[in-house]
């Protein structure tokens, strides 16, 4: 119970509550008080593309990353960050005090599909030095663990957004939570948002449908060692039936059945999705 106590004290008191037993949810929004000037001038910041802007609405990045204690000063790693959406925000906010890792596919990697995600994401990194120059990009983590990234126990944070249904799908969710537990400093969080599956859906559907429940995830993150600390109803969306043919690419951004009840996903907006902050123990 010490080291429950201990996790509890460190968490501002409009959070508390939620990380009692049963973990109560979090309102929709932060306190003011939680979300500092600098984030802010990050998330609004005329570097971002209006493209990502665009998903504001839905993601909202300001709120979560201030759900996640995520500090200008701390060392910060985000895993697969794709196109950069996230990034984006995160490198410009942590250059000056912190450090900011992006832990992207390997670079030699067969996948041509990784190959060129990657590629794409060292571009955008040459096209904006002023927000990236002192950003670094690694490699995700295998089953031996981080490689390129940083020695184990040196992170403040690990990040990671809607990726949890990939690694379910192709089998490395495990061992990636165990990499994020033995990269973490003790005490350490990670923060994750992914599309949220109806409670008891197969193992089966989540795979297919790229939608997974709380109750897997946290079972995961139990077994790689983690203690939940609060989650966060942020990034739901109750107009999501969760039931789509296409799964969750069947909404935008993706959009998968391109004119197919286009009108019909707009609407709905983004994917219902979970929002959990996570602790390594102190002990």
């Amino acid at each position: 119970m010490q080291t429950r106590r201990r996790v509890l004290q460190t968490l501002p008191g409009a959070l508390v509550a939620a990380a009692l037993p049963g973990c109560a949810q979090q309102p929709a929004t932060a306190a003011a008080g939680e979300i500092d000037a600098a984030l802010r001038a990050a998330v609004d910041g005329a570097h971002r593309s209006p493209a990502n802007r665009a998903r504001d609405p839905w993601r909202h990045p300001l709120e979560t990353l201030a759900f996640f204690g995520l500090q200008p000063a701390h060392t910060v790693v985000e895993l697969q960050p794709g196109g950069g959406w996230y990034s984006e925000i995160l490198a410009p906010y942590m250059r000056e005090r912190g450090r900011y890792f992006a832990a992207h596919f390997a670079a030699d990697t067969t996948n041509a599909y990784q190959r060129r995600a990657r590629a794409g994401f060292v571009a955008r990194m040459a096209q904006a030095p002023a927000v990236y120059d002192r950003a670094t990009l690694g490699t995700l983590p295998a089953a031996a663990g981080f490689t390129d990234i940083g020695p184990p126990g040196s992170f403040d944070l690990v990040l990671t957004f809607r990726n949890v249904h990939n690694w379910l799908g192709d089998g490395s969710l495990d061992a990636t939570l165990r990499a994020c537990h033995a990269l973490l400093k003790p005490g350490g969080t990670l923060g994750v948002v992914d599309h949220r599956a109806a409670p008891g859906t197969a193992l089966e559907t989540m795979k297919k449908s790229g939608y997974v429940t709380e109750a897997l995830m946290e079972e995961r993150a139990r077994a790689a060692r983690f203690t939940l600390a609060a989650k966060s109803e942020i990034n739901a969306n109750p107009r999501d039936s969760r039931d789509h043919l296409g799964g969750v690419w069947s909404l935008p951004p993706t959009l998968s059945g391109k004119d197919v009840r286009r009108e019909h996903f707009l609407a709905i907006g983004e994917s219902d999705r979970f929002t959990h902050r996570y602790t390594r123990p102190l002990a």
